[in-house]
């Protein structure tokens, strides 16, 4: 079996672990009723607040200038007051159309500059559930069996992994670039280790 965790960290390369010893993961799965899955929280500790790929936004809870916790609030609330169309497509949601927030609903995990959105939806009793994801363009939504670390592995990869058709490959090593942490910060750009896709 595939260890996709060490095998996205290899892509992605050395962890910048810049909130190293601040731990928010409690507070925010409190205040929103779920349990992140452990690899997300790895990647997000090791790498957040980052842009990789030139679209992909992942953000921290720790990073108090730009905080995972309000950047989820804002999409939950966003999405809440959205009019869906009858007969969207929301694998796990057909008998009340999409729902968002809660112990039960879609909780965003990442977005991306072109519009695009990956979802976690909670499993049982706190388990790996399913990413749902969505272009802004569409209505329907579009599942993802895979744990966080398969599914940004594949993304990373040049794999359909938002909507059915649209890719982000870019070949040679993963680009990234810092986000910002407080008012006057200036982003840093990096590359990952060389790769072959």
């Amino acid at each position: 079996m595939t260890d996709h965790l060490t095998a996205l960290k290899n892509v992605i390369g050395k962890p910048r672990d810049l909130f190293l010893g601040i731990d928010e993961w409690d507070h925010l799965e409190s205040d929103l009723g779920v349990t992140f899955p452990d690899d997300y929280k790895s990647i997000i500790n090791s790498y957040a607040p980052v842009l990789m790929n030139h679209h992909l936004y992942l953000d921290h809870p720790a990073n108090t200038f730009r905080p995972l916790g309000s950047w989820i609030s804002r999409i939950i609330s966003t999405f809440q007051s959205m009019t869906w169309p009858s007969g969207t497509a929301c694998p796990g949601f057909e008998s009340t159309g999409p729902q968002f927030g809660g112990e039960s609903g879609m909780i965003p995990i990442a977005s991306t500059d072109r519009g695009e959105y990956a979802f976690l939806v909670p499993g049982k009793d706190g388990g790996q559930g399913a990413i749902l994801t969505c272009g802004r363009e569409e209505p329907d939504f579009y599942a993802h069996n895979t744990s966080f670390s398969e599914w940004l592995h594949m993304y990373l990869a040049g794999e359909e992994m938002f909507v059915p058709g649209v890719t982000a490959r870019y070949p040679g090593p993963l680009a990234m670039m810092s986000l910002p942490t407080s008012a006057d910060d200036r982003p840093v750009t990096w590359c990952g280790p060389t790769r072959e896709i």
